[in-house]
């Protein structure tokens, strides 16, 4: 083959498909049964594909300005056209998020029918084992029993977020393998765990879902925030989780854009025999009013609540300090922070710096975005690049 693609994800299948209308002989393989298995499953089953609006500031990396190239090159408005082209139907939701109005299944088909147009070969099922160098001919892999050579090979493996789509570490085998540095990974887009004593108090709350701010140092992001029997999750929480590190607070905001001492003194003046916690039930649920003020310490009437308790009650609300236990892990994260160390890959085509020919694209790399589609445009773009010179 001119190229094999290792991978039939996102990245990997626009990759082939666009190598192969370069009239290169492509192959895919995969080691799942079935193609886009990440795909498949995200925003519920409808496909979060892009956002309206796509900055190298909505991504993670530790080297920020590496996703610049096929961010600019690849848009997430290209995307949108080849949607738009092959009659999609998609909606915008909230925060510029676009979703598929059927199923993620047609974002699929639309890439299969374009790498079966383009020549490409799939192969699924098939176990690749480490890649092996042979002189300038390339790159020989081991799979399903044969011996695949291509002069370029691609590697579009993911991460270790969401094990049961099939992911694992493969890519960053390759990338040790072959001498290039993967960076410490971790989950990211995860909800929150809470310690045993902060579990207690906040289990009973599962279920409520509030507009929030959450902040890690001075990122801060609002939206929703879910209480569930575990900690804390919501794209608020999420959010947080990719700016998180163990061992840090996280600072919860409950009423953003409040004044609640203000609030709360307009209310001691019209009702003055109103008690606290009674007042602030009035702007959140009464469960997490009661959770975050036991005892009788809200049961002081607001004409009798000085200005100083006022205060310290608004920073009780909008300035929660907490400090999470971890995260649920890889098997409920979303993508992976960390992987293949993009110094060593040139941010115009993808490949290894000192290894011709060997491409990384994707989640594989140390590149994460926030939620909002930004992780599948990473996916597109990067891959994009890469297909054209591979």
């Amino acid at each position: 083959m001119d190229v094999l693609v290792i991978g039939a994800g996102a990245s990997g299948l626009i990759c082939a498909m666009e190598a192969g209308r370069r009239r290169r002989r492509v192959m895919v393989t995969d080691h799942s049964p079935t193609p886009g298995r990440k795909l498949l499953l995200t925003g519920g089953g409808r496909c979060n594909f892009t956002n309206t609006s796509c900055d190298f500031g909505n991504f993670v990396s530790r080297n920020p300005h590496f996703c610049k190239s096929a961010l600019s090159r690849f848009t997430n408005h290209d995307f949108i056209e080849m949607v738009r082209s092959h009659g999609i139907p998609f909606s915008e939701r909230d925060h510029g998020r676009l979703f598929c109005d059927g199923s993620a299944d047609e974002l699929l088909r639309m890439l299969l029918n374009g790498c079966r147009e383009a020549g490409v070969a799939i192969r699924l099922g098939a176990e690749a084992g480490l890649p092996e160098r042979i002189g300038d001919r390339g790159f020989s892999v081991d799979t399903a029993g044969e011996r695949i050579v291509a002069r370029s090979l691609v590697v579009a493996t993911g991460g270790l977020s969401m094990p049961s789509s099939g992911a694992g570490p493969f890519g960053y085998s390759v990338a040790e393998h072959f001498g290039i540095r993967v960076h410490a990974t971790r989950p990211g887009l995860v909800p929150f765990t809470l310690r045993p004593a902060d579990r207690a108090v906040l289990s009973p709350l599962s279920g409520i879902s509030v507009e929030a701010g959450v902040a890690v140092g001075r990122t801060r992001f609002r939206d929703s925030l879910l209480f569930t029997h575990r900690g804390l999750s919501g794209p608020a929480a999420l959010q947080a989780s990719l700016y998180w590190e163990p061992g840090g607070e996280i600072v919860i905001d409950l009423l953003p854009e409040l004044d609640l001492s203000g609030e709360l003194a307009a209310q001691r003046g019209s009702h003055p025999g109103r008690k606290l916690r009674n007042a602030i039930s009035l702007l959140l649920p009464r469960r997490l009013v009661d959770a975050l003020m036991p005892g009788t310490g809200g049961d002081r009437p607001l004409g009798e609540c000085s200005a100083a308790l006022l205060q310290e009650t608004e920073a009780l609300f909008r300035e929660w300090r907490l400090l999470p236990a971890g995260t649920e892990g890889y098997g409920t994260a979303e993508v992976t922070l960390g992987g293949v160390d993009c110094d060593a890959v040139s941010s115009r085509t993808m490949e290894a710096r000192d290894v011709p020919g060997l491409y990384f694209i994707g989640e594989v790399l140390d590149v994460t975005g926030q939620l909002g589609g930004y992780n599948l445009q990473w996916a597109w773009s990067s891959g994009w690049c890469a297909g054209q010179f591979a």
